[in-house]
């Protein structure tokens, strides 16, 4: 099969994918369309969930072993959608629908380069293809929950829009909730402890707290008091204001880390969500890493979340669409991307795993 083939192949995925309502926990239906894809290249593959993984023919024990990732749930469609989200269509060299940009466009172009690279026999790397379920959500079945299950990986490629750009590092997120507190009361009497007013002191505090350490890659932490909850009644004055506390961290730090410098510091109750999603990073000298430089392509550090944070080992965000345009309105993907970024997943892929 000639490339031009294997992207057109990959092109027709993309668009019965697109036409599939595929929302995180709900991808039965693309999980099918992505087995039925491998099954017309003859390439055996496994299923746990909506998890679709496949191994390359040749695969060895003795070598190590690269991950190609990329998921195909999305989210709902917001109601600033003037076209149709699960109508595939191109206009003017855009292919319009809901996940085509997310990530679809990824998906399909690392599952062409799988194909591509499936049956050779002269690679310094196993090569191990998923395509995950709930990713958008990071749900309990997704690339978290089947890493257990996958043999052991020493390198990954996340599939994300980066414009084809390497993301050599990703902040990780922390969410807290925060309680600050007061005395209830009648609002016609007189409270020198008004759970509001002392908010405002708080929400200050969040607002100029620095943290110390920041990464050439990620930049600083960045913290974000993004939801406020407090009250019942007009005359009423509630005992305490809810707070939600959005902390993007650098590889500086650990997540855990953070949860402790902010509870010990922090003016009023704190109480992290979870510590699982991290930062993630690799280093900039690493092979893959530099045969994507020897191709002309920048390095820059992510400060959106994915399937990386699921990861240990050292892991790369590349892809090809922008992810200014995930879970926007009237979602699309350029064509042109999707054939340059399966041409240069593959020539990234040529320069790494030559023996």
């Amino acid at each position: 099969m000639t490339q031009n083939e294997r992207t057109e192949k990959a092109l027709q995925l993309l668009k019965q994918l697109i036409s599939i309502q595929s929302f995180s926990s709900e991808e039965d239906q693309t999980a099918d369309a992505i087995q039925d894809w491998l099954k017309s290249f003859d390439i055996p593959f496994e299923r746990m969930q909506n998890n679709v993984f496949a191994k390359n023919k040749y695969w060895s024990n003795t070598k190590p072993t690269l991950l190609l990732n990329s998921h195909h749930d999305t989210v709902k469609p917001n109601q600033a959608y003037t076209k149709d989200p699960f109508h595939p269509h191109i206009e003017e060299g855009r292919l319009y629908g809901l996940g085509s940009n997310d990530a679809g466009g990824c998906l399909v172009s690392l599952l062409a380069t799988f194909t591509h690279f499936y049956d050779r026999k002269d690679l310094s790397h196993n090569i191990l293809m998923v395509a995950s379920m709930e990713e958008e959500n990071a749900g309990k079945n997704s690339l978290r929950g089947l890493l257990p299950h996958l043999p052991e990986i020493d390198v990954a490629i996340v599939g994300e829009p980066t414009l084809m750009d390497l993301a050599i590092a990703e902040k990780g997120l922390i969410v807290f909730d925060a309680v600050v507190k007061g005395t209830p009361s009648h609002a016609a009497h007189p409270n020198d402890d008004n759970a509001i007013y002392n908010t405002i002191a708080v929400l200050e505090w969040f607002k100029q707290y620095r943290f110390d350490k920041t990464s050439e890659v990620l930049g600083d932490v960045k913290m974000t008091v993004t939801q406020i909850k407090a009250g019942s009644q007009h005359n009423v004055v509630p005992s305490q204001v809810e707070l939600v506390i959005d902390v993007r961290v650098n590889d500086a730090y650990s997540n855990q880390e953070i949860a402790d410098l902010l509870k010990s510091e922090a003016p009023c109750e704190l109480q992290e969500r979870g510590l699982k999603l991290n930062s993630s990073r690799i280093d900039k000298d690493h092979p893959l890493v530099q045969s994507g430089i020897a191709l002309g392509r920048k390095t820059y550090g992510s400060p959106t979340l994915s399937d990386q944070a699921a990861l240990t080992c050292q892991s790369l965000k590349l892809g090809p669409g922008d992810s200014r345009r995930s879970h926007s309105a009237d979602e699309y993907i350029y064509v042109h991307e999707i054939e340059e970024g399966i041409d240069l997943y593959i020539q990234l892929l040529e320069g790494f795993l030559k023996k």
